[in-house]
């Protein structure tokens, strides 16, 4: 069964906006969780312009439910995610000044360093995921890299969805196709949100796991966290 991962990314944003703890991330990382979610995600960047180091350190010992913390393994996240030990860490080749995440990691080019990365954190007994666009050859590099998990880059059969969603998810049916045939753990996040969740469940339903923030967030101004995490939940189970 798909696991719903909430990613508390926009909360700290809108934290940070006016300055003092309103909203409390902490609280609300423990809401999520009340009303549903399976997992917490969180992004620090370098910056700190959202998720703050500090975050993460304080989140980590009050969830009840996995911690996967995603980001660019520079010595900086390195030194965190090995310190405060999540279940998860998803690594993203995303620049210091990316707005988000835009691109997978090129698992062949960077085969060595990934290689190394994934070790480093293996030996902490942390489960490794590598963030990958939905390319077979790609997916088959994460595991010579030695990760258990690729989550797969689905800004683009976000984009691709309304005008046709058959076309749409065929790649990422072929990218997960490679990880279950090889042995991976399938992870998918980026843009997925009510609309076209279900569909992409529906047709790869060996996903492990979405990471879910934005959308999440943004219907909730709407409907409500409570509401909009059931929202989710029923989007994956019901597909």
């Amino acid at each position: 069964m798909t696991r719903l991962s909430v990613n508390i990314n926009k909360i700290a944003t809108l934290r940070n906006a006016r300055g003092g703890n309103m909203p409390d991330v902490l609280e609300a990382a423990l809401r999520c969780e009340d009303f549903g979610a399976e997992g917490i995600t969180v992004h620090p960047r370098p910056d700190e312009r959202h998720i703050r180091y500090s975050d993460v350190r304080a989140i980590k010992p009050r969830i009840r439910t996995e911690l996967n913390i995603e980001g660019n393994p520079i010595p900086s996240f390195r030194d965190l995610v090995c310190e405060v030990l999540p279940a998860q860490v998803t690594m993203v080749p995303d620049a210091p000044d990316a707005i988000t995440s835009n691109a997978g990691w090129d698992t062949i080019t960077h085969r060595a360093f990934l290689t190394d990365m994934c070790a480093l954190f293996s030996e902490k007994g942390i489960r490794t995921s590598i963030f990958v666009d939905p390319d077979p050859a790609m997916v088959e590099g994460a595991k010579l890299c030695g990760a258990d998990r690729v989550e797969l880059y689905t800004a683009s059969y976000a984009e691709m969805y309304p005008a046709g969603r058959e076309k749409a998810v065929a790649p990422f049916v072929e990218a997960a196709k490679a990880a279950r045939d090889c042995g991976l753990g399938l992870n998918a996040g980026h843009d997925l949100n009510l609309d076209n969740l279900s569909w992409y469940i529906r047709n790869i339903p060996w996903t492990d796991e979405v990471s879910i923030g934005h959308a999440i967030i943004c219907d909730a101004i709407y409907m409500g966290l409570e509401k909009t995490i059931g929202e989710y939940l029923s989007r994956i189970k019901n597909f």
